[in-house]
């Protein structure tokens, strides 16, 4: 059973007459009688009553209308399903994010993508540099996000943004009296760098801020992630550079002020990566997105 007999008997079932039916699926009227008769002879059930002025089902026929239309149904929505899929508006996408990485840019750019594409479900998996690369190739991560990454020749490395660096302080500190900062003659200060994973990355950018400003951080702790330092920062431990997406973090006693004496190479770039022979149409959907919402935010 094919689905054109499907649709022939339920026009004829709802025209109660094969002339109009023929004349509404645009054939003409032998095939579809011929049609209606091979479903009959496949069903090995009367369909139809057949009379001088029509055609009026049978109680078998009325049964057999119910569950075509149902057929018909979920056929419809099946292809309608795979077509979406096809077109990378329906299915999963899997992204990998970092410490910092749920601040700033990027729940915008997801926000924005659930927003447009309601039909794929979106997982968010934290997980440090190395552990996204290894996803990345397994393909059970279909995108990520991260800094400060080394060229890899199977991966696409796209800059989302780059952005500057701000300074965190404990509020009762004399340096929150102040609307900016000159690193270069904060060479006293203590200072708290984190991540410890995922090296080569932010904590050895801020040792060559440092370094290129002509001194050599005091450090008082290196921890694994910006939360703990911003945390450290309030619990009066020392300063901490953070790159701008961090100063969302709202904690009590903790004060951001940007450093207006850091050259422009010393931003912190924020970047997506995915596999580069990826032809994910989802992943092309959310590329799209992402670089839209980039886009806006440059402007």
């Amino acid at each position: 059973m094919k689905l054109h007999q499907l649709n022939y008997f339920i026009a004829v079932a709802e025209e109660g007459h094969v002339g109009r039916a023929a004349s509404r699926l645009n054939i003409s009227q032998p095939p579809l009688t011929r049609q209606i008769q091979q479903l009959e002879q496949e069903l090995g059930v009367t369909l139809f009553e057949r009379h001088a002025s029509g055609m009026a089902l049978t109680e078998p026929g009325k049964l057999f209308l119910e569950e075509a239309r149902h057929a018909r149904s979920v056929l419809e929505l099946a292809i309608d399903r795979v077509k979406r899929a096809g077109r990378g508006e329906l299915g999963r996408l899997d992204v990998g994010i970092f410490g910092s990485g749920i601040l700033g840019t990027i729940p915008k750019i997801i926000h924005q993508f659930r927003s447009r594409y309601p039909g794929i479900d979106v997982s968010i998996h934290s997980m440090t540099k190395d552990a996204q690369i290894h996803a990345l190739r397994n393909r059970t991560l279909s995108v990520a996000f991260n800094r400060l990454l080394e060229p890899l020749p199977d991966i696409t490395i796209e800059c989302v943004e780059r952005e500057p660096i701000f300074l965190a302080i404990n509020s009762e500190s004399p340096l929150a009296g102040a609307t900016s900062l000159e690193l270069g003659k904060l060479t006293k200060e203590s200072y708290i760098l984190f991540p410890t994973v995922g090296r080569p990355g932010f904590i050895e950018k801020a040792r060559g801020i440092c370094h290129d400003l002509g001194f050599v951080p005091r450090v008082a702790q290196e921890v694994g992630d910006v939360m703990t330092g911003v945390a450290l920062v309030a619990a009066g431990f020392g300063v901490a550079m953070v790159p701008k997406s961090a100063t969302a973090i709202d904690i009590e006693h903790v004060v951001y002020r940007p450093l207006v004496d850091l050259p422009d190479s010393a931003k912190v770039d924020l970047s997506c990566v995915y596999l580069t022979d990826d032809n994910s149409p989802i992943l092309a959907r959310f590329l799209e997105t992402l670089r839209s919402v980039a886009g806006d935010a440059a402007l």
